[in-house]
């Protein structure tokens, strides 16, 4: 079985010539072997795949061809006779009655549709002949200088996603829509909206960055901006956040503060905790419960922990057998 071209581009088998140049350029984009280091091989193989997909489905002649025989049709030396037994649908191919399919060279397409020449030499002197698929010169290279025209990449797109604390106790996922125009191969642009979804971690922290690559508005020689999504937190009622550890203040009267008391709390995940306080609380005690803080964002079955502050209320006054009663029990 041949490669399935529609599925290589990730276009329906409807798609016009405007749907093919969007799949093209931002398949090619994410695929070019220059921005793939780590895994080029990989990447050359798409790249190449994605190539021959938009050769073919751009070129109404080879497209039909491939709709009716698929892969084979376009390499066959002798086309496949219809049901008349005719073969003269073939008459415009490569060999006598037949049609025989040599793709064009990736990265000559690549630089087509992209806007600039692909013969050449690039800054760094590499050559860029026609039998060689990548060019010698880096793709950031490419992009930087295009003859008369100079490219660059269009400042970051920043927004600030402020989360409740419970949010990031648990852990969530949430949907932003956005408004980004996209252009095509001839630079027209239009305006559609996409969905970027974001899977917060538990323990996630102010400050944490999400980056979505080249997600903003296309333009004629601008390389998309990025954009970033940085986490901000929401106060809460009770608890705030310090580092890993949760912080809550609970107001006790001073009688139980000498003899004690039970705080009874519900946590970020809706757990009902009683915390009996035995100690004799003094200005500036904390009484730490271990593990009921915040995950931890690298070990999330990990937690900090929940320090419990007091605020004493002390009577506004007292009757002199009260302070009688009190500089015995004291003393």
């Amino acid at each position: 079985m041949g490669l399935d071209f529609y599925k290589v581009l990730q276009v329906d088998r409807n798609a016009n010539d405007e749907d093919l140049k969007k799949a093209y350029r931002k398949l090619a984009m994410k695929w070019h072997p220059d921005k793939n280091p780590s895994n080029k091989k990989e990447a050359e193989a798409k790249f190449k795949q994605i190539s021959e997909a938009y050769e073919v489905l751009s070129d109404p002649h080879k497209r039909t061809i491939y709709d009716q025989y698929g892969e084979e049709g376009l390499n066959s030396e002798m086309p496949p006779t219809g049901p008349s037994g005719s073969s003269s649908f073939f008459s415009n191919g490569g060999g006598p009655g037949g049609f025989h399919f040599n793709p064009r060279n990736a990265d000559d397409l690549f630089a087509e549709l992209f806007g600039f020449s692909s013969t050449g030499s690039g800054r760094d002197g590499g050559s860029r002949s026609p039998g060689s698929m990548f060019p010698g010169h880096h793709f950031q290279t490419t992009f930087a200088d295009t003859g008369s025209q100079r490219v660059k990449k269009a400042a970051p797109i920043e927004k600030r996603l402020a989360l409740s604390l419970v949010d990031l106790y648990k852990g969530a996922t949430k949907k932003m829509k956005i408004s980004r125009e996209i252009a095509d191969g001839t630079g027209r642009t239009a305006e559609v909206e996409e969905i970027l979804t974001i899977d917060v971690k538990p323990g996630w922290k102010k400050g944490t960055k999400i980056t979505f690559p080249e997600k903003g508005n296309e333009a004629p020689n601008v390389i998309p901006a990025d954009i970033i999504f940085y986490i901000d937190e929401k106060p809460h009622d009770v608890f705030t956040r310090e580092g890993n550890d949760l912080v809550m203040t609970h107001k006790i009267s001073l009688l139980e503060a000498l003899t004690g008391c039970t705080v009874q709390l519900t946590t970020l995940d809706g757990r009902k905790l009683m915390i009996p306080i035995k100690a004799v609380v003094s200005l500036g005690y904390e009484e730490v419960v271990p593990k009921e803080g915040m995950p931890l964002p690298k070990e999330p079955s990990k937690r900090g922990d929940l320090r419990i502050k007091f605020s004493i209320k002390f009577p506004s006054r007292l009757t002199n057998d009260q302070k009688s009663g009190l500089k015995i029990l004291l003393v």
